[in-house]
């Protein structure tokens, strides 16, 4: 039953605010989508609390720079983006360009400044990732990545993808590091809900000036070891590492190349 009214608030909430924010987005201004949009995800953790019993807790604000920075975060659940959106009161984000195939999306997106890239990857997609993200940073605002690319399962993770660290050196912004364990309680996109508390915490910066592989490899470390730590906290199971597993679009072009 739990479930159910979950899903059923979901779908009332989102076709509800998508189509007010389909019809915002028509106006010269951003500010009302951009509203209606903080509306939507306020509704929307509260759902998550009320109908599923998944209430959020926030940890470390005080590592946050002040002025614009880029958060990198884990993502194993479609309630991530909720959560984190919530902390703000404007944060462009990237995201692939799997959610313009709903009617109206992309106008609204494109309007609240969201950097949309090609999920397939490859030069256009660093190309358009380059250019929003300089677009966002030129506003100052904080940019959300999820430098994975994909939902993981919890217990995996997926090669740390380039992209946050062409942003980190283009544009001369501290990274924030975000660890969740979401993924116990709304896993990926699944339809079941566990109740219980959720952590999100922001970590402390990565100073700019690294290199890239210095860069990742910090990067994914302090993302993945609090992960995993706040997994066992959830859980009262040990720590255990994430295993790396290839990423669909690495799935599809090992399958290509072996034909």
């Amino acid at each position: 039953m739990r479930n159910l009214s979950f899903s059923l608030a979901y779908w009332a909430l989102s076709i509800t605010y998508a189509g007010a924010a389909a019809f915002a987005a028509l106006t010269p201004s951003q500010t009302a989508t951009g509203w209606i949009i903080r509306r939507y995800v306020r509704r929307m953790v509260q759902v998550m609390r009320t109908f599923a019993g998944i209430h959020i807790e926030v940890r470390g604000r005080d590592h946050l720079p002040a002025g614009a920075f880029i958060i990198a975060s884990k993502h194993q659940s479609w309630g991530d983006g909720f959560a984190t959106y919530d902390q703000f009161d404007d944060l462009a984000f990237v995201t692939g360009d799997h959610l313009e195939k709903f009617p109206l999306l992309g106008t609204v997106l494109r309007k609240l400044g969201a950097i949309v890239v090609n999920n397939c990857g490859g030069h256009e997609a660093r190309q358009a990732l380059a250019e929003r993200a300089a677009d966002a940073h030129a506003q100052g605002r904080r940019i959300l990545i999820y430098p994975e690319g994909n939902l993981a399962k919890v217990g995996e993770k997926f090669r740390y993808r380039a992209g946050v660290w062409h942003m980190y050196r283009d544009f001369d912004m501290p990274v924030v590091p975000l660890a969740s364990n979401l993924g116990l309680f709304w896993p990926q996109e699944a339809y079941a809900k566990t109740p219980g508390t959720a952590t999100l915490e922001f970590l402390a910066p990565i100073p700019t000036g690294l290199d890239k592989a210095e860069f990742l490899a910090r990067l994914e470390a302090a993302v993945e070891d609090r992960t995993a730590d706040l997994i066992a906290e959830a859980t009262g199971r040990p720590v255990t590492p994430a295993v790396l597993v290839m990423a669909p679009d690495e799935i599809a072009r090992a399958a290509a190349t072996s034909v």
